[in-house]
């Protein structure tokens, strides 16, 4: 069995559109229901915000792969100098379930975070002028912040005219890509940032929703982080998109606040494979504010750990474990 942890990934290096495309081909196996995912289990104990969730998932396609997620988020570590986020991510062969790796950093899943994201940055790309450029705000600055800048950085490259980042903590430059830093402009409120960015992207650990102002027209709102906009908001999104309604609507999401307070419903939503697959995208009007609200679905963490796996095979990396 083949481990690798946060160096190993280090070592192997991020391609935002390689992964994206691996998102895709995940969503076409979720499109032709070549998946198995049950709706994954919360752990809480002590604090109430604590929570370790258990993520199983198969994803079919031309490289089956099962397997499962353990991730840990405890929102206080931030307060006492540790990660907020931990994870392992254990891969299994398809036909025999004998596991093939272990994959010990909550780099991957900060990873697969943004390259969902990425897949529908693309996809709203798509639907916008070639010359356009954007403004992009980034709510939250830890790790998952921080991948995101990475992430929208590699996919809009020069069309990106501004960037804001926003954090009750101060910022960390070192973080940034010196490419980029004369782009970057830190925010003195969310409202400074939001009420100009084209894509605004939540990244926090907001404990209740802030974000209660009209966004700006045409743009694409990237809730990561599912608890930073109020209710009301719902009026002001022409499009609402989940992973899946299921997993999102719960948990106090702004998704399951505004099903429970504005009667949101299903069908008022699209899903991450109508936008991915069959393009609903390219019906939208050009002034349409776009919403998405990803809870996190396993079979993206294992088809993005199965890339990993299959790229450390193929160059050699990490350490084989005896049985």
């Amino acid at each position: 069995m083949l481990y690798l942890n946060a160096s190993n990934i280090n070592e192997l290096g991020v391609d935002w559109h390689d992964l994206t495309t691996i998102i895709s081909k995940a969503v076409t196996a979720l499109h032709n229901n070549d998946y198995a995912q049950p709706i994954k289990p919360y752990l809480r104990y002590g604090h109430p915000r604590n929570r370790i969730i258990a993520m199983p998932a198969y994803v079919g396609g031309s490289t089956p792969l099962a397997g499962i997620k353990w991730i840990a988020s405890f929102p206080e570590n931030i307060y006492h100098n540790k990660p907020r986020a931990h994870s392992v991510t254990i891969l299994n062969e398809h036909d025999s379930g004998i596991p093939l790796c272990v994959i010990n950093t909550a780099a991957i899943s900060a990873i697969r975070t943004a390259a969902v994201s990425g897949a529908i940055v693309q996809e709203y790309l798509s639907i916008k002028d070639d010359n356009q450029r954007f403004t992009v705000a980034i709510m939250g600055f830890g790790p998952i912040g921080q991948t995101h800048l990475k992430m929208i950085t590699a996919l809009l490259g020069e069309r990106i005219e501004r960037i804001f980042l926003y954090d009750i903590h101060p910022v960390d430059l070192s973080q940034i890509d010196p490419v980029w830093r004369d782009k970057v402009q830190i925010a003195g409120s969310w409202q400074e940032a939001y009420l100009v960015a084209n894509i605004f992207i939540t990244c926090t650990v907001s404990s209740s929703p802030y974000v209660d102002l009209p966004p700006v027209k045409g743009s694409l709102q990237l809730n990561v982080s599912l608890r930073d906009y109020q209710a009301s908001m719902r009026s002001f999104m022409d499009i609402i998109i989940v992973d899946d309604w299921d997993e999102v609507c719960r948990e106090n999401t702004d998704i399951e606040n505004m099903h429970k307070t504005t009667g949101l419903e299903k069908g008022d939503t699209l899903s991450i494979a109508d936008i991915i697959y069959t393009k609903a995208l390219q019906q939208a009007t050009p002034d349409a504010v776009i919403m998405f609200n990803p809870m996190g679905m396993a079979i993206f963490d294992i088809a993005v750990g199965g890339y990993y796996y299959n790229e450390a095979m193929r160059r050699n990396a990490g350490t084989v474990l005896p049985d």
